[in-house]
């Protein structure tokens, strides 16, 4: 199985540019293009959190156009540039997102691996939070099924990274939510979005993962008083291989196109000088 995660999208409507800069809705065009015509397609695409810029509708609809193409189906979850309301229309034909409550949290059953999308968001606040409540729809669904292996998306990362600026707006109480995963030992991956840069590490027994944007990087700076800066780094997504004998496999794509391929052995079956 190959699952796709796309996150941190950054959607404005009418051709506007997000940080007045990035022309985001043209590198959603790009990352679409790029994962429909891979070799292999991925089976699903995980969209995991500021899929909007500023949580309007006419972000969503746009955004809803731009993804529309997509030739495999499509799981999102919000972050904290997206708004609950407006995120929950805009996806009301998705049939997995509940219709009511306050959290939009869901279970995907139908797959090699169980999967978990955990809504981190606090409305109005940068910042996530798995709350009491969460844990204990998480504690839940987890205790559903002991057996099978279960991976967790969420925006929020709920680990530090050394990067200053977005560990003062990560996702609160994670070591609780840490301590949970420890008692579920069927979780394999926590999956993450909102810091724009590959990150990976082992955390609470399991591999906890961040995956870059198609649309814009966090600049790459681990001092104390790190500017808050982007970059227009080479657009990236994340490619996610399941196997049953090796696990989740992840892989780091780089969209657009590039010089080559080319063969590193000639027809001898020698390396090429």
């Amino acid at each position: 199985m190959l699952i796709a995660q796309v996150t941190d999208t950054h959607i404005k409507a009418g051709g506007r540019l997000a940080y007045g800069r990035v022309d985001s809705a043209e590198k959603l065009v790009r990352c679409v293009e790029h994962l429909n015509r891979l070799s292999r397609r991925p089976d699903i695409v995980l969209m995991t959190g500021d899929l909007v810029d500023a949580g309007r509708p006419e972000e969503y609809a746009t955004l809803r156009r731009l993804i529309d193409p997509l030739e495999m189906p499509i799981y999102v979850i919000p972050g904290n540039h997206d708004e609950r309301r407006a995120f929950r229309e805009a996806f009301s034909d998705h049939g997995y997102l509940p219709s009511d409550g306050e959290f939009l949290h869901y279970t995907l059953e139908d797959y090699p691996i169980r999967l978990i999308g955990l809504d981190t968001t606090i409305p109005g606040q940068p910042g996530g939070d798995i709350c009491a409540e969460r844990l204990v729809w998480l504690d839940a669904r987890l205790t559903e099924d002991r057996e099978r292996p279960t991976v967790i998306f969420m925006h929020h990362p709920p680990f530090l990274t050394g990067l200053r600026n977005m560990d003062a707006i990560n996702c609160a109480n994670g070591d609780a939510l840490g301590a949970l995963i420890e008692r579920h030992p069927q979780v394999i991956r926590v999956l993450c979005g909102h810091v724009h840069r590959p990150i990976h590490l082992h955390w609470h027994g399991v591999t906890a993962s961040i995956a870059p944007s198609p649309s814009h990087s966090v600049a790459y700076d681990l001092s104390e008083d790190a500017p808050h800066d982007f970059l227009l780094e080479p657009p990236t997504c994340e490619v996610h291989y399941w196997r049953e004998d090796t696990g989740l496999i992840s892989h780091l794509v780089f969209i657009g196109d590039y010089q080559g391929p080319y063969p590193f052995c000639g027809d001898d079956g020698m390396y090429i000088d």
